[in-house]
């Protein structure tokens, strides 16, 4: 078999490999209804000044604000109110020295006023408004362009697209904008063992549970996916590679990379186009492999469950959210291990953990098969390939599961 590595390559390495083939997705114009959570590929600069005039920040009453001066609960002033605005209204009236409207929140500032008394310091009883507080010139307005200012740059290009922003896009005048694509990508999982969720299963079989765990995480990164099973047949992989790598701008599978008979998911990736790398010097995870077929990457995670996670987050996380226009880097912080961690010189670990805000205690049962672990992390140690382990008592570097996702950026 040509797919079997006898030297393991350093994670940098792999990692530049992977990234010298990193491409951007094509960019499409969308309704900004369908925004949330794309990234944008324009710069956006306002069609309008917000709020468009000055508007009323309160409920309560546009006044002249020297009409209002002394006025306290023991010095009522007395003013007679000429209109009312509701929101989306406006008043033809101009406000003279004695005067005051009625006015709703967001409602166009009348000429003539320069403040808005709010509506708890003051009743009323038919035109005859009576107030017990003061206020002074602009209290209470929202000026115009406060937010927004008519052709400024609001936003830059390959900016992610949070609820705030698209709000921000909206009132700007934006009913379409440009993004860029979401990558389509093809998860083949391989196994003859491999059978849907069932409460029964059959003698050597196994639940196919990287169909939901790796499908998944490549939503996670903002991605599309489509899911294949296929058996642990060379020509079967091969077809279905070359097939999906006209198709999909990015291939996942998993299975098919270990030195055992019957895994051939690697033999065919090198058959079918170039292999850049099979065996990285990782743990957990050592097998993972990448190739170019058809000017399309494939990554090749193993069938174990947690390796294949891990080397998804290594791996094709980075590249899958690279694709839409965003960096991406571990956000790497520092807690204190509360146990000591074996490790070996020239190996990338990544240690299962749960942490907190403090302290950092790893996965004692971590295979790479047991999903549990898992679940019972929330987070990688990582040890660099130039540490032989970690003390109990010393500071390790960490990064948060949470902190890998697409909606945190």
């Amino acid at each position: 078999m040509k797919g079997f590595f006898s030297k393991l390559m350093p994670l940098d390495d792999a990692l530049e490999k992977v990234d010298n083939f990193q491409k951007i997705m094509d960019i499409e114009k969308i309704d900004i209804k369908d925004a949330h959570n794309r990234v944008l590929a324009e710069n956006i600069y306002s069609f309008h000044n917000s709020p468009p005039f000055n508007k009323s920040a309160m409920d309560g009453y546009a006044v002249l604000a020297e009409d209002t001066f002394g006025a306290s609960n023991n010095n009522h002033k007395h003013l007679k109110l000429i209109d009312f605005i509701g929101a989306g209204d406006f008043s033809e009236k101009t406000i003279k020295s004695g005067e005051a409207i009625r006015i709703a929140t967001g409602a166009p500032i009348p000429k003539g006023a320069n403040a808005v008394l709010m509506e708890e310091y003051t009743s009323h009883e038919g035109n005859d408004l009576d107030i017990h507080s003061q206020v002074s010139p602009k209290d209470n307005i929202s000026p115009l362009g406060e937010d927004l200012k008519k052709g400024d740059k609001i936003l830059d290009s390959n900016t992610f697209i949070r609820s705030q922003e698209l709000g921000l896009i909206a009132s700007a005048g934006f009913k379409e904008i440009k993004v860029y694509k979401k990558p389509k990508v093809k998860l083949i999982v391989t196994g003859n063992e491999l059978v849907e969720p069932s409460p029964t299963l059959d003698k050597a079989k196994i639940i196919n549970s990287n169909k939901y765990t790796i499908s998944s995480l490549i939503q996670s990164t903002g991605a599309t996916v489509e899911v294949e099973h296929a058996h642990d047949n060379f020509e079967e992989v091969k077809s279905i590679l070359i097939e999906n790598s006209k198709e999909f701008d990015v291939i996942i599978t998993t299975g098919g990379t270990a030195i055992s008979k019957g895994d051939v998911v690697v033999d065919a990736v090198e058959e079918s186009g170039e292999l850049l790398f099979h065996g990285v010097s990782i743990r957990p995870g050592k097998p993972v492999g990448s190739g170019i077929i058809n000017d399309t990457i494939v990554f090749t995670l193993s069938g174990q469950p947690v390796a294949a996670m891990a080397q998804f987050d290594i791996f094709a996380r980075k590249y899958l959210i690279q694709m839409q226009g965003l960096n991406f880097d571990f956000n790497i912080v520092e807690r204190e291990s509360l146990l000591k961690i074996p490790s070996n010189l020239g190996r990338t670990d990544f240690i299962r953990t749960y942490a907190d805000e403090k302290y950092a205690k790893h996965i004692l049962n971590r295979g790479s098969g047991i999903i549990r672990s898992m679940v019972e992390a929330n987070s990688y140690i990582i040890i660099d390939e130039n540490n032989e382990g970690i003390e109990k008592g010393d500071l390790v570097n960490l990064v948060f599961f949470n902190s890998m996702i697409w909606d945190k950026y």
